[in-house]
């Protein structure tokens, strides 16, 4: 190998396989090696660039130290979020983001999670497994007013499958605007717009903005008896507030983010009816991967051409 040919490194076999596997396989000029980051770079990195580094998915950012020193064009994420990768991302480093690779799984996650709750799947789940037959009526997703909280990539997605559901459906971003489908809220019209919701779906970035957004404030602004769904991250909501409206059965939760995360074996939430908890899976599906090999063949293709890679979102 000369160091003309790019030099590419991912954190494990099956995203290797996986871009072998897209169409026209791994492009002419390229090596792929391996590199969890768990310790020094690949031999075959010693004396070249390495054109494009892909950090685990899990635990990337405990990682990233790796990268210190490293000549490297672009560091390719497998997650969307990166609120935790500005601190520990070295000098000198070009980071960009998975989007298109977990919308659609995060979407189907969310509206999944608020049909299980809204129907009482969990209910009809517990009594099966006892043995018993225990039908009820349980309130539709169809009909419900939805506040979708958070319209990057993933609010829109899951704003797409919810056209089917016959949902009253409101909008809300970081700023207000319109587009052609009407108007989108600005956060700062949440004490109005909250009273009124049945369901909310939570799906905002983290940052300082907003972080502990969904807190003992925003909780009791909802009816009695509304869903909160949240998507995003587990820091965006305060979890004693959300422990506290689900103890007293005044709302009801659909998480499939915590804080702290893992949420510890034992912890209260587990055990309330009332409370559906997932253990962060919303982009943990066979989409993944070969969304995931897909954005990493055209970071290829496009720094094989001399153009801009895709969804930078930190220069570090």
């Amino acid at each position: 190998m000369t160091d003309q040919r790019l030099l590419v490194t991912v954190p494990g076999e099956t995203l290797r396989r996986a871009l072998a596997a897209t169409p026209g396989g791994v492009p002419d000029g390229v090596d792929v090696v391996l590199w969890d980051l768990a310790g020094p770079p690949p031999a075959e990195a010693h004396g070249r660039r390495i054109g494009i580094v892909v950090p685990p998915y899990m635990g990337a950012a405990a990682r990233l130290g790796a990268l210190r020193g490293v000549d490297v064009g672009l560091v390719q994420s497998q997650s969307i979020g990166y609120d935790d990768v500005a601190d520990a991302l070295p000098p000198g480093h070009l980071f960009a983001n998975a989007a298109s690779v977990h919308e659609t799984s995060t979407a189907e996650l969310a509206v999944g999670l608020a049909i299980a709750a809204q129907r009482g799947i969990p209910d009809f789940v517990r009594a099966a497994t006892e043995g018993r037959w225990a039908p009820a009526r349980h309130a539709s997703l169809a009909d419900r007013r939805v506040l979708l909280v958070g319209y990057g990539g993933v609010g829109r997605a899951i704003e797409a499958r919810l056209a089917g559901f016959e949902v009253e459906l409101t909008r809300v971003a970081g700023h207000a605007r319109d587009d052609e489908r009407g108007r989108i809220h600005g956060a700062d019209e949440l004490p109005d717009l909250l009273p009124a919701a049945e369901v909310v779906i939570v799906v905002v970035p983290l940052s300082d903005e907003t972080a502990g957004m969904v807190d003992a404030g925003f909780l009791a602004a909802l009816p009695d008896g509304a869903l909160v769904v949240n998507v995003a991250r587990g820091a965006v909501a305060d979890t004693r507030a959300i422990l506290a409206e689900a103890t007293s059965g005044r709302l009801r939760f659909a998480l499939d983010v915590t804080d702290p995360e893992p949420l510890p074996d034992g912890h209260p939430l587990f055990s309330l009816p009332n409370v559906l908890v997932s253990p962060h899976v919303g982009g943990a599906t066979t989409a993944m991967m070969p969304r995931m090999a897909r954005l990493l063949r055209d970071q290829v293709e496009r720094m094989l051409r001399g153009d801009e890679p895709r969804n930078v979102v930190l220069r570090s």
